[in-house]
């Protein structure tokens, strides 16, 4: 563990109302997120005056703690602080009775729920969508170099190690949604592994008729690299299972449990889950391509225009499974990927420019080491340290990742993998054996430099002169 954390981490225990109130934790890239049981006991302007702390979000049902590039370390900390067991990047249950929470409207209310589960369910598989998404890009280099030869056997296997994540993703959100859920995440797993299974992949593409007891029709659906038919699958399995458990005595509960799970669960996946989830499916991939080839500029620009925002009130993460769900039923994303790359540059140069034309020493250091962090694509430090204190980087950080975004959907720039969303990202865009998207997803980010920098600089003269320094203005 990281004990130069130690302090920080019982401070903000302390500012979330305690280890009784805290309910789940888990990580993302810059933040800690709080699920409490009372948000009443926290205190937001304790915690956000805490010493390491950059901002504090209270967004989509959690209590959002913006650390920065440390966050796992303070993780590490906070965890056995709350009661929880070896650190991960999952949720951490902690004990205690549950509280009254704050009162909500009911679309608020449900909006927090859908947006709380995407974003737990997604983030733990992140790291290894990444990691497949530079194996996808390292074979397309590998062939645009001409180092490997499409046809070749290398390329058949590194090609393999990068498509096992989608191919087996519906076993990973089994996982990540039962754990979610308050389910076994083993069960869920086999479950997921009976849709992608081989055996019932052999029957859809034998495209011939198959009956459960001759009787029951199982519809030809392939589940491998799907998104949504396991997610409902789960959502009915993990009170299934819970309703099995409390009423299955427990001397014959281990092996009684899991049979009904696979036997009923297994049916009601190929008979109705399945085929219900596939049709949802099919009916984003119609609305992609609708996008693409009616309005290919607006998914792009309109994402680049507001991502920066969305983060801000930490609801970004319910945009991120447009990109997967794409690129599961298509092969690519153009829906989510360019305009938040887009965005994400722009929020580096729009901290950069304003650290290197600041007369305040602290601002400048500030600006230009977040500025860089955020091409590399994590923002979050750019964005909290200086341009929305600040107001006017933002401002042009919005119309340059706009601009850039603009330009690449009207060009119908997409990516082939999916992962970080910094400047090494780019070779992300290479595939189809064509470097077409690359250099298109090179001419927005140009655009979006530039016109980013050229708008830091001239409201940073008309702006800047009024602003005080961030570090003044973060304690406003």
């Amino acid at each position: 563990m990281s004990k130069q954390y130690a302090e920080l981490a019982r401070q903000i225990v302390g500012a979330v109302g305690g280890a009784d109130n805290v309910e789940s934790l888990h990580h993302c890239q810059t933040r800690l997120r709080f699920k409490l049981r009372d948000l009443g006991k926290a205190s937001e302007d304790e915690a956000s005056k805490l010493d390491g702390v950059m901002q504090v979000l209270v967004k989509g049902g959690m209590f959002q703690v913006v650390i920065g590039m440390h966050v796992a370390e303070v993780y590490e900390e906070v965890v056995p602080l709350i009661g929880g067991g070896a650190p991960s990047s999952d949720a951490v249950q902690s004990q205690g009775d549950e509280g009254p929470g704050e009162p909500q409207s009911m679309p608020s209310k449900v909006f927090d729920t859908v947006a709380d589960f995407i974003s737990s369910i997604f983030s733990p598989i992140v790291p290894a969508l990444a990691g497949a998404g530079m194996v996808k890009a390292l074979l397309a280099l590998l062939v645009a170099f001409h180092l490997v030869d499409n046809t070749s056997q290398t390329y058949t296997l590194v090609n393999m190690f990068g498509d096992a994540m989608f191919t087996f993703m519906p076993v990973l959100l089994a996982f990540s949604s039962a754990k979610k859920l308050g389910a076994n995440p083993y069960l869920a797993a086999v479950t997921a592994g009976i849709m992608c299974h081989p055996t019932w992949t052999g029957m859809v593409e034998a495209g011939e008729p198959v009956a459960f007891f001759g009787v029951i029709p199982f519809y030809l659906v392939k589940y491998t690299s799907s998104v949504i038919p396991i997610v409902l699958v789960m959502l009915v399995q993990a009170p299934l299972e819970k309703w099995l458990n409390k009423h299955v005595p427990g001397a014959i509960r281990l092996v009684v449990v899991p049979m009904i799970v696979f036997f009923v669960m297994g049916a009601l996946a190929l008979t109705i889950l399945g085929p219900l989830g596939d049709y949802v499916g099919t009916a984003f991939t119609a609305v992609f391509v609708w996008l693409s080839e009616n309005v290919s500029w607006a998914p792009s620009f309109a994402i680049a225009a507001v991502y920066p925002v969305l983060v801000l009130f930490g609801l970004h993460h319910g945009l991120a499974p447009l990109g997967t769900m794409q690129m599961a039923q298509m092969g690519y994303d153009s829906i989510f990927g360019p305009g938040v790359l887009c965005s994400n540059i722009s929020q580096g140069v729009a901290s950069f420019v304003a650290g290197l034309t600041s007369k305040d020493k602290r601002d400048r250091q500030i600006g230009i080491s977040a500025g860089v962090t955020g091409l590399m694509g994590t923002t979050e430090p750019a964005l909290y340290g200086i341009n929305f204190p600040k107001r006017y980087p933002l401002i042009a950080s919005l119309i340059g990742g706009a601009a850039g975004g603009f330009f690449a959907g009207l060009t119908q720039t997409h990516r082939f993998a999916t992962g970080s969303s910094g400047l090494p990202a780019v070779v992300m865009y290479i595939g189809d054996d064509t470097l077409q998207f690359f250099f298109q997803i090179i001419i927005a980010l140009a655009i979006s430099i530039v016109v980013t920098a050229v708008m830091t600089v001239v409201l940073g003269r008309i702006f800047g002169k009024d602003a005080a320094p961030a570090a003044e203005q973060a304690e406003e």
